[in-house]
């Protein structure tokens, strides 16, 4: 169990469609001990599979907190330090949402008020997340601190709308934060940029089935699924990667290299 005896806080466990769902199942499984966090929105849905269900089948406590603000993000540390006993050896930020996606508005006509909280949401709430982990201590030497991102930071997708420049900011503060953390105490920040997978946001972009055939026929490897995505996480979370970091690594089949695949023709 590579993560046996470590300490970790995953957000954005929604349902067992999300990447985060999956990653909180192997890090338990590899031994770790947890604390899981979402909106508290998030605690108020039903159905056979929410935040609640994943809980009570990890044996591990979910704490409501909203990551843009800096209070919440605050309690949610002492109090995730309090459950675990002692400081986080990892973190995993998976968040992501844009107001200006759901109502379906056109890039060339957003709403720059809904792009504002959608940077909020989905990249200003890392570099919050961090500075309070930051100010309080709260990650042991040699912990690992990550967010998963998109290649639609560096490329042009155009259904994928403001989320590029949220992607962009938030890879941006992971190299820029990490700096500081590794100076600190040896403690890596990596984003992962992963597939297009079928998760309940991702399915919230107009053409999403479209573009997940057009990546799969695009990658040598195919799309890389859900759980592939979580092995990648606990790699990242565990001792065999303590000198990555900085870096926004691709998880995606191969799609990233891609200039054009045969297949596609």
């Amino acid at each position: 169990m590579i993560l046996k005896g470590k300490k970790g806080l995953i957000f954005g466990a929604l349902d067992d469609k999300s990447i985060a769902w999956k990653v909180a199942e192997l890090c338990a499984a590899e031994g770790a001990e947890l604390v899981l966090t979402n909106a508290p929105v998030a605690f108020r849905m039903r159905g056979e599979t929410n935040i609640k269900v994943l809980s009570e089948k990890l044996n591990c406590p979910a704490i409501p907190a909203d990551a843009t603000r800096i209070d919440d993000l605050e309690k949610l540390i002492d109090e995730s330090q309090e459950k675990l006993g002692g400081k986080l050896d990892f973190v995993l930020h998976s968040i992501g949402m844009s107001i200006n996606i759901r109502k379906q508005k056109e890039y060339t006509d957003l709403n720059h008020d809904f792009m504002q909280k959608s940077f909020d949401i989905s990249a200003l709430s890392f570099h919050k997340l961090m500075q309070s982990l930051w100010k309080k201590d709260a990650m042991n030497d040699w912990g690992s601190i990550l967010a998963l991102t998109y290649i639609g930071a560096q490329r042009t997708f155009p259904h994928y709308s403001e989320m590029a420049e949220a992607k962009a900011l938030l890879e941006s503060f992971a190299r820029s934060f990490g700096y500081h953390f590794g100076e600190r105490n040896k403690v890596r920040v990596n984003t992962i940029s992963q597939s297009p997978t079928m998760t309940t946001a991702g399915t919230g972009i107009e053409g999403f089935q479209e573009f997940l055939d057009y990546s799969e026929n695009m990658s040598p490897l195919g799309n890389a699924p859900a759980q592939s995505c979580a092995e990648y996480c606990v790699s990242l979370f565990s001792d065999y990667t303590r000198y990555v970091t900085m870096q926004n690594l691709f998880h995606d089949g191969g799609f990233s290299n891609m200039g054009m695949n045969p297949k596609i023709l």
